[in-house]
């Protein structure tokens, strides 16, 4: 492949492109390989180096990339809510709250953040009471004295 020039801007052509794929086609695989190719423009930029030894780096590069990507990806667990995300109150199983409002024929009420709950238990319990939430019925929360 005598003859190949291949320049600075040229991986930084292609780290723009792999860069936009992302957008259209997520997982982080391409924005990772763009940055492969935007470091290996980066030092073709500072050294000259031949069009082999920069596909050979290009290539060391994206693959440590990946890997590194897939490291990230592993520890960072996402949103850990997201199979409860339309049944809201499910996340709250096992947490232990405190009576914003006494629970008297069955019912009262409890906070949760910045919302307040209605809530369900066995027994008349008196405001300031700690309940653990044991399940879900829509929006409301079945507990039991903690």
């Amino acid at each position: 492949m005598e003859g190949v020039r291949v320049l600075y801007w040229h991986w930084w052509g292609l780290a723009l492109i792999l860069a936009a794929l992302e957008m259209f086609l997520p997982g982080a695989a391409f924005l990772w390989v763009g940055g492969a190719a935007a470091i290996v423009g980066l030092l073709t930029l500072l050294v000259d180096i031949g069009f082999a030894v920069q596909l050979v780096l290009f290539g060391v590069l994206a693959v440590l990339a990946w890997f590194l990507s897939r490291l990230v990806a592993r520890r960072d667990p996402g949103d850990v809510h997201a199979g409860t995300l339309n049944r809201r109150g499910e996340q709250y199983v096992g947490q232990v709250l405190t009576l914003e409002a006494a629970i008297e024929n069955g019912f009262g009420r409890a906070r949760v953040g910045d919302t307040v709950w209605r809530v369900a238990g066995p027994a008349d319990l008196p405001q300031g009471a700690r309940v653990r939430v044991t399940g879900t019925d829509g929006a409301l929360l079945r507990v039991e004295a903690a």
